[in-house]
């Protein structure tokens, strides 16, 4: 993060905290009337998303104790109910990164992507029942699919560079090799551009925000992603 900026109309005091993801928060109490949140940011990203064919599988005794986590069933992604369908998925593939990849590819083939189309969360059983759905959705079938393999996976959410329309997205990580890669169903090729802003094992854990009271839902939002040309001077 080179920079950011964040602001409140009106001002109201602001409590932040870290949650068990990791993910920076900030606690409020809005007060009656129109209420305004603006962020922005300059970020520097990679040029490109980093792929490795051919990365194995961590066996379940080696995962560090914070992944072990990110195996485990969700309140949107049922990984106990996809195991057989998971493995005839990935059949034929190396275990680890191929594995994922083939999930990846069966997503974009399979599971029509329809921005708007899915105005709050679905599971993921949902999902492939419906046979479409928005980034979010795919997302959550692809990480059911991933741990019902015994591969960690977790959704995250942010911002994507050229992302038409332009809104909040959503993708995917799974633990292969000792680190965590990224899976997109909704791209036919991954780039650079993605601005990661929150981790969680599903939607329920990375909501832009959660009100607490009567629901009064956003009246509108604006979201802006440009690129900005580096100053070597």
């Amino acid at each position: 993060m080179a920079n950011e900026e964040y602001r409140l109309k009106p001002s109201v005091p602001v409590y932040e905290f870290t949650d068990i993801y990791g993910n920076l928060c900030q606690r409020l109490i809005a007060p009656p009337g129109p209420f305004s949140i603006y962020t922005s940011a300059n970020v520097m990203t990679a040029d490109q998303v980093d792929q490795s064919p051919g990365a194995p599988f961590v066996e379940i005794e080696y995962l560090p104790d914070g992944v072990i986590n990110y195996l485990l069933p969700s309140r949107y992604c049922e990984s106990d109910r996809f195991g057989q369908m998971a493995t005839e998925i990935t059949a034929g593939h190396l275990l680890g990164y191929d594995q994922v990849k083939a999930i990846e590819s069966w997503l974009r083939e399979t599971i029509s992507y329809e921005p708007g189309s899915s105005v709050v969360p679905v599971s993921a059983v949902e999902v492939n029942a419906r046979q479409r759905g928005v980034c979010r959705d795919l997302s959550h079938l692809g990480i059911a699919l991933c741990r019902s393999l015994s591969i960690p996976a977790r959704l995250v959410v942010g911002y994507l560079h050229g992302l038409k329309p332009m809104d909040l997205h959503a993708w995917f990580e799974a633990y292969i090799a000792g680190r965590w890669y990224t899976f997109d169903a909704t791209q036919d090729e991954l780039n650079g551009g993605y601005v990661a802003i929150g981790y969680g094992r599903d939607a329920a854990d990375v909501a832009i925000y959660n009100q607490f009271g009567p629901a009064v839902y956003p009246l509108s939002q604006k979201i802006k992603v440009e690129m900005i040309e580096e100053n070597h001077s």
